[in-house]
């Protein structure tokens, strides 16, 4: 079995953030294990839809109208063919994939067979197979199947390998999909039994895992796609189409879904915890509907609001396909901060919108514990939903000033979540932050922007712009403005 840059990396950051938590007085690493993933036991919640990560039937709406099942498919698509199980890599959740289901329905195929399956990737001594194994088999009795679909990316491949080894677990998967993970010596299944269908997907441009073909499986290299982009570009989703639906072309490749004739989107997720994707029970969501310009508040009142419960599950929510939304999550537990989720406006139903409130233990609240919250500064995170976020290629502006530099933004760091925030709370702008140098996928920058919740900040992606408000981090919490 060949290693990758990805677990040499991951491993020396654990270690850099376990020494970390002890210098702040934190308990162990393993003592902060947690279930994980879907925290019922690995099943999907009764009347609720696995595919959204254990259950998006639950969730208490708090308004007037009863929330509609999400069990229920759209009529005329195609419910005939095996279910998806599909399982994230490092640091990930669920919504990796929320771009492919959304093509899988856009080619007419029903978007409650596609499920994901959240896990804690920090914790390396939980039996994750096993969770798995029963997620596959609500899965499989909430379709009638006997098979389903398997798709693992990253750390979620070496999940999937781990999965499949044993002939019971390999014998209840159809095809299974090995995404941007390191390349193995076979396709998976037992040792001396029958092989499960395997493609193999990686890219060339993939500088995290050094991917390469597997012996006897079905390998399709791809050329410019970077670790995360391999799970979510249209290339990936062709390949995985032709793979599952032999060797047919899929009639789209864009993630258009489906949409109500009234300009109106059905939208759900879950609530989780960063890192540990374990749910964020008592939180709650309101949605608050912003201009679609300036970004300010059309209404204090909000449109919308969830209390989380033990699956996670927030919505679905009615969003306008032409307003932008604020998704501000307050979470109870002791010294948790509100984070606040501003997207662009929604072109179709999404199952799988995620909002990650921030870890108050263990390693990852080591590390994010080293940002200060301060009423006079904002703290900003920018999530890029489809790829990794590579200086010389891409622009990242705040308030005008491109940020993708090589310092935050190397090709090799593969950059998914950038973190703007005031370091040592100077009032000064540096270059990055050292306190995100050890992690893949994420980067820090020393930057003082001023808290006026009066004032907007203007983001701008390749060319794509969304204003937020410059809310005092202290009381406010985080603002993670998500590029889909």
């Amino acid at each position: 079995m060949h290693t990758s840059r990805l677990y040499d990396r991951s491993r020396l950051a654990i270690v850099a953030l376990g020494a970390l938590l002890a210098a702040c007085g934190g308990g162990d690493a393993a003592s902060t294990a947690t279930p994980d993933a879907t925290s019922t036991g690995g099943t999907p919640a009764p009347g609720g839809d696995a595919g959204d990560g254990g259950g998006l039937g639950g969730g208490s709406a708090e308004t007037d109208a009863a929330a509609p099942s999400l069990d229920a498919a759209p009529r005329g698509c195609d419910d005939t063919q095996a279910p998806i199980v599909m399982a994230h890599g490092l640091l990930a959740s669920g919504d990796t994939y929320s771009a492919h289901v959304r093509r899988f329905a856009a080619n007419g195929e029903c978007p409650d067979r596609f499920h994901a399956f959240d896990w804690n990737t920090l914790n390396r001594a939980h039996d994750h197979a096993g969770d798995l194994d029963a997620f596959v088999d609500a899965v499989r009795a909430q379709h009638g199947a006997e098979q389903v679909d398997l798709v693992g990316h990253s750390a979620g491949g070496g999940l999937g390998y781990t999965y499949l080894a044993n002939a019971a677990r390999a014998a209840k998967v159809r095809r299974y999909i090995h995404v941007g993970s390191a390349p193995m010596m076979a396709p998976a299944g037992p040792e001396g039994g029958a092989t499960v269908p395997t493609l193999n997907l990686w890219s060339r441009a993939d500088l995290i895992v050094a991917g390469e073909d597997i012996p006897g499986a079905t390998n399709v290299a791809l050329e410019s796609e970077d670790h995360y982009a391999v799970a979510t570009s249209p290339a990936s989703f062709e390949a995985m189409f032709r793979f599952l639906r032999a060797d047919t072309a899929p009639g789209t490749t864009d993630p258009i879904g489906t949409s109500g004739a009234d300009g109106r989107v059905e939208i759900s997720g879950r609530v989780v915890v960063l890192g540990e994707n374990t749910p964020d029970v008592g939180s709650t969501v309101e949605v608050f509907a912003l201009d679609l310009t300036s970004g300010a508040r059309q209404d204090d009142t909000p449109e919308a609001a969830f209390s989380i419960a033990e699956d996670g599950a927030f919505g679905p929510f009615e969003a306008e396909t032409q307003t932008r939304y604020e998704f501000l999550i307050t979470s109870p537990r002791t010294g948790a901060r509100p984070v606040r989720y501003f997207h662009r406006p929604f072109a179709s139903d999404d199952r799988l919108i995620y909002l990650r409130t921030l870890p108050t233990a263990g390693l990852p609240a080591a590390l994010l514990g080293q940002i200060p919250f301060d009423d006079a500064h904002s703290v900003v995170v920018v999530y890029l939903a489809r790829g990794a976020l590579l200086a010389g290629r891409d622009t990242l502006e705040l308030d005008g000033e491109n940020v993708a530099t090589e310092a935050v933004a190397a090709a090799d760091d593969t950059t998914i979540a950038l973190f703007v925030y005031d370091e040592g709370k100077d009032r000064m702008n540096a270059g990055s932050t050292a306190a995100f140098e050890a992690f893949p996928f994420l980067a820090g920058l020393d930057r003082f922007i001023e808290a006026d919740p009066a004032r907007t900040l203007t983001l701008r992606f390749n060319g794509v712009a969304l204003d937020i408000p410059r809310r005092p981090s202290g009381a406010d919490g985080a603002s993670i403005v998500v590029f889909d």
